[in-house]
C-alpha cells in the first residue's frame, strides 16, 4: 500500500478486491470457503497488489441467500469461523498493508432473526411488529397490501398465520420471503444498526459496503407501484419511487457518517446504489454522507467505445460535482462474469439473468475484451473493484440444475438461471479434488478443466490474466499519473471504435473495441499491453495499451 494505514483518505484511489467468502479458499476441508482459508491466502492478495478486501456477509445466517439473510449481525456463522478469528484476520491483513471492508445488510434481516421471531409471536400493531412492515391485506385480507414484486420473483408480500391457525397480516420482503424488510421509521432499527457498526469498527474493520443502500425507506402508506407493461421491475429511477431512493434515506447516512468520522482514522462506506440518474446518485456521496458509491452504471454498460465513454463521463461528472471520487468495477457476485458477458454479441448487463437465453458465448473473444477492459478500468481516476476470479480470467461456470442454490433460480421455478455461475469456488492448482480450493470437493461444483485457470498455472506466465493484473497494479502504484484523481483528457481517436485519453503527468491509454488493429495516435512507449503482439505503433483487435508519454531520457 502506498501510504501508511493511519493516513487518509485511502479509499479515494484504492483497488478493492471483492472476496466471496464461501468460494475463495477452504481452510477446514468442508468444501466451503472460510476465514481460515482466507488467512492462508493473504500472501496471494498482497502479491496481487490490492489495497483492501471487501468480504461478502460472514454473519450468522440460515444462508438461504448466501448470507444476505442475517440472523445475528454481531456473530460470525460457525462454518466461516469466529469473531476471534476475524480479529486475527483483520490484524494480519493490516500487517500486510490490506484494509478490510465488510458487507452490511440494513434493508432486511433473516426471518430467523430474533426480532422477526418475536414479531410473529406478537399481535398486530405491537412494537415487535413495528420493526418490520406488517399490513392487513386487501380484499378482506385475501390479497397482498399492494402490488410490489420481489426482486427474486413473485409478490413482495407473504401472509402469516396467527396463533389460532387463521391467516392474518402480511409482511413485506423486497427479496426472498426469508428476508423481511426492516422499518427504518423505527428508532429500534436505527439505534441497533449504529451499535452494530460500532461493534465491528471497534474490532478494527476499516469500512462497510452497504447492501441495497437505496431501499431502506419506504413511502408512507406503501402505495402501489404500477408496473408498466407487465414489466418485472418498474423503472428504479422514476420520480417518487415508493421503495427506492427516497429522499429520507439520506438522514440515515448522515448519522452513519458522523459515527464513522468519530474514529481515528475515520472509517468509510461504499453504497450499492442501482441508479442511472447522476444527480440522484451524487446525493449519496455529498461531503456529510457516504464516501463512495459502487459504479453500477459503468458495470452494466455495453462494451463499445461510445457506451463506455458515455459511462465514464457521466460517472466522473456525478461524483466530482460533490467532491467525491468515482469507483469502477466490471463485475460482482450478482452479475455475469465479465468474460462471459463480453463474449456475447450483446454485451450489456441484464439484472439477475444468465444462461443460454442471452445467446452463445465466445470465451476467447470475451477474454480478449476482458483483458482490455481491465486496463481501461485500472487507468481511470478514483478507486477500482476487482471481483475474485476476474484476475484469473474466469468465465461463468455451468452449474447443473440439481446443484443450483440461488433463490432467483428457486423462486422463478427455473425460468431465470440466477447467479450461481459467477460464484463457483476459485481454482488454485491445476488438479486435485477441488483444484486447490480445499482438500476435496466444493459447495458448488467446479467444471472440468477449471484448473486451466488456476493461480499456480498462471503465476510467472507473463501472458496470463493474473500477471497482467499484477503488472497493472504495480504500475498503478508507481506511475505518477495513476491512482489519484487527475483528469481524463480525451484525445482524437483514429476510428470511432477506439478510445484515446491521457492523464497528467505523461500517461496515455488507447483501447481498441474493434476487430482489426488500430494505430496508436500518441507519441510514447508502451508500458503494458493486453496482448503480447502489441508494437509501439498499433493496438491489437479488442486490445488496450498503456503508454509512457514522457520524452526519452527524462526521469
Amino acid at each position: 500500500m502506498g501510504d501508511d494505514l493511519a493516513s487518509a483518505p485511502w479509499w479515494r484511489d484504492a483497488v478493492i478486491y471483492q472476496l466471496y467468502i464461501q468460494s475463495f479458499a477452504d481452510g477446514n476441508a468442508d468444501g466451503i470457503g472460510d476465514i481460515a482459508g482466507l488467512r492462508s491466502r493473504i500472501g496471494y492478495l498482497a502479491s496481487l497488489g490490492i489495497d483492501a478486501i471487501w468480504i461478502t456477509p460472514w454473519f450468522r445466517s440460515p444462508l438461504r441467500d448466501a448470507g444476505y439473510d442475517v440472523s445475528d449481525y454481531r456473530a460470525i456463522h460457525p462454518r466461516y469461523g469466529s469473531v476471534g478469528e476475524a480479529r486475527e484476520l483483520i490484524d494480519e491483513c493490516h500487517a500486510a498493508g490490506i484494509r478490510v471492508i465488510l458487507d452490511i445488510v440494513p434493508n432486511h434481516t433473516s426471518s430467523d432473526h430474533p426480532w422477526f421471531v418475536e414479531a410473529l409471536r406478537s399481535t398486530a400493531g405491537s412494537p415487535e411488529r413495528a420493526r418490520y412492515h406488517f399490513r392487513a391485506g386487501r380484499d378482506a385480507g385475501q390479497s397482498p397490501p399492494n402490488d410490489w414484486l420481489s426482486v427474486f420473483g413473485g409478490p413482495a408480500w407473504t401472509r402469516v398465520v396467527d396463533a389460532d391457525g387463521r391467516p392474518a397480516e402480511w409482511y413485506l420482503h423486497l427479496f426472498d420471503s426469508s428476508q423481511p424488510d426492516l422499518n427504518w421509521d423505527s428508532e429500534d432499527v436505527r439505534s441497533e444498526f449504529e451499535d452494530v457498526l460500532r461493534f465491528w469498527f471497534d474490532l478494527g474493520v476499516d469500512g462497510f459496503r452497504i447492501d441495497v443502500a437505496t431501499a431502506l425507506v419506504k413511502a408512507p402508506g406503501l402505495p402501489d407501484l404500477g408496473y408498466p407493461d407487465g414489466a418485472f421491475l418498474a423503472d428504479l429511477t422514476r420520480a417518487d419511487h415508493p421503495h427506492r431512493d427516497r429522499d429520507e434515506v439520506h438522514e440515515i447516512y448522515r448519522s452513519w457518517r458522523k459515527l464513522a468520522d468519530s474514529y481515528d482514522p475515520p472509517r468509510m462506506f461504499a453504497a450499492e446504489a442501482w441508479l442511472d440518474d447522476p444527480d440522484r446518485l451524487s446525493r449519496y456521496v455529498r461531503p456529510d454522507e457516504l464516501h463512495t458509491t459502487l459504479n453500477l452504471y459503468y458495470l452494466k454498460s455495453a462494451w463499445t467505445a461510445e457506451s463506455m465513454r458515455r459511462a465514464i463521463d457521466a460517472s466522473i461528472a456525478a461524483t466530482s460535482c460533490v467532491g467525491a471520487p468515482t469507483t469502477w468495477a466490471l463485475s460482482n457476485h450478482d452479475v455475469e462474469r465479465v468474460v462471459t458477458r463480453y463474449g456475447r454479441e450483446d454485451t450489456r448487463r441484464r439484472p439477475g439473468v444468465s444462461g443460454p437465453e442471452l445467446g452463445p458465448v465466445d470465451e476467447q473473444l470475451g477474454r480478449r475484451r476482458a483483458r482490455a477492459a481491465a486496463l481501461l478500468t485500472l487507468a481511470l481516476p478514483g478507486s477500482a473493484y476487482i471481483y475474485q476470479g476476474d484476475e484469473l480470467g474466469l468465465a461463468d461456470a455451468h452449474v447443473p440444475e440439481h446443484a443450483r442454490r440461488d433463490p432467483i433460480w428457486i423462486r422463478s421455478g427455473g425460468r431465470r438461471w440466477g447467479r450461481d455461475g459467477a460464484r463457483v469456488p476459485l481454482p488454485w492448482t491445476p488438479d486435485g479434488g477441488s483444484f486447490g480450493f480445499g482438500d476435496d470437493g466444493a459447495w458448488l461444483p467446479q467444471p472440468p478443466g477449471w484448473g486451466t485457470h488456476a493461480v499456480s498455472a498462471q503465476a510467472r506466465d507473463d501472458t496470463s490474466f493474473l500477471e497482467l493484473h499484477r503488472s497493472a497494479l504495480r504500475l498503478r502504484r508507481t506511475h505518477p499519473a495513476l491512482g489519484g484523481t487527475s483528469e481524463v483528457n480525451w484525445c482524437e481517436a483514429p476510428r470511432e471504435d477506439v478510445l484515446v485519453f491521457t492523464r497528467d503527468p505523461g500517461f496515455g491509454c488507447v483501447v481498441n473495441f474493434g476487430p482489426t488493429a488500430a494505430p496508436i495516435p500518441l507519441d510514447g512507449r508502451v508500458l503494458l499491453s493486453s496482448d503480447r503482439e502489441t508494437t509501439d505503433r498499433e493496438v491489437p483487435p479488442h486490445g488496450a495499451v498503456w503508454l509512457d508519454l514522457r520524452p526519452a531520457g527524462r526521469a
